[in-house]
């Protein structure tokens, strides 16, 4: 099959597999999914699909082995964790967590990747700079930075400063 030749076959069949897959299925989501993967492992079989005569079924069977794989390793993790027990018990994340989440959002990529590896990862700055390819003295500043402006973004106004005595 030539480019436009395939992107002809699939303008033709894609709703069409979609639904027929969307029917064994019964996730919409799910066969959708499946079916654009089919399409692009098709993509670079395209002479082969010329050669076979019959792509449609090609793509659906494709599409098919991909759902049942896909179910195989759900199941599979499923049951790990039945015979692991039950996943413990987690806390929702209080205010704080999510004020600190919001904050923390509102930085530069950059900043915010250097605070998380330096504080939660427990990495040395040294560390930080060979994970992120930058600098010692850049990573020291992304974290000045972030935790200055982290302070103003947590600034709590029901906190009064005590008064110089």
């Amino acid at each position: 099959m030539t480019v436009e030749e395939f992107e002809e076959f699939y303008a033709q069949t894609v709703a069409r597999l979609t639904g027929q897959l969307y029917v064994m299925l019964g996730d919409l989501h799910e066969a959708q999914d499946v079916v654009q993967e089919a399409y692009v492992k098709g993509w670079t079989r395209r002479a082969q699909l010329d050669r076979a005569g019959q792509p449609e079924a090609w793509i659906r069977t494709v599409a098919w082995r991909l759902a049942v794989s896909r179910w195989r390793f759900r199941r599979r993790s499923a049951e790990a964790w039945r015979r692991g027990g039950a996943p413990p018990h987690v806390e929702a994340p209080g205010t704080e967590h999510l004020v600190l989440v919001d904050a923390l959002r509102g930085l530069p990529a950059q900043q915010r990747r250097s605070l998380t590896l330096h504080y939660l990862c427990d990495l040395t700055v040294e560390q930080v700079a060979a994970e992120t390819g930058l600098s010692a003295s850049t990573v020291k500043t992304h974290l000045v930075r972030g935790r200055t402006a982290l302070a103003h973004r947590l600034h709590d106004p029901r906190i009064e400063e005590a008064p110089d005595v």
